[in-house]
């Protein structure tokens, strides 16, 4: 990166829905995304990512069973780059949380869309960031079903 470019950092959320991987978008005005945001100074990006999903929806319980491997966007706006990272948010509820500096939420709407359904709404530079993490999830294997003969 150049000292001009802006680092922004951020989560894919995926959540198990039934058989089902969904990801986690949320629309600011017409535009939608993962959730990130601008790292502070001398922040970790990581650190930073998981501070924007908090920030944003309220997530904590982030499990990155796929590592911190991460990609970046090509630099856009005013040489801004954005990194993301990808992990199971397996509980909670999404609470487009207040902005303490807008006095308002950041976002209007969130969705937790399927891979067919995230590249219709999102654009170019996002929709290759959701292909890396369909890419990603599809390197692991799937845990194993639960034993129904362990519970008592």
């Amino acid at each position: 990166m150049t000292r001009r470019q802006i680092l922004s950092a951020g989560i894919v959320p995926v959540r198990r829905f039934g058989s089902e991987m969904r990801f986690l978008i949320l629309r600011c005005f017409g535009y939608w995304d993962f959730p990130k945001g601008e790292t502070e100074p001398g922040e970790d990006p990581l650190n930073a990512a998981r501070r924007e999903v908090a920030e944003e929806t309220g997530l904590t319980d982030l499990d990155f069973r796929w590592g911190t491997s991460f990609v970046e966007t090509p630099p856009y706006g005013r040489g801004k780059v954005a990194r993301y990272y990808l992990a199971e948010s397996p509980l909670g509820d999404v609470e487009l949380r207040i902005n303490p500096e807008l006095g308002f939420p950041e976002h209007q709407e969130f969705r937790w869309v399927t891979e067919d359904e995230g590249h219709v709404l999102l654009n170019d530079r996002v929709r290759a960031v959701l292909d890396w993490a369909v890419q990603r999830i599809g390197d692991l294997p799937e845990a194993p079903p639960p034993d129904p003969s362990t519970d008592h």
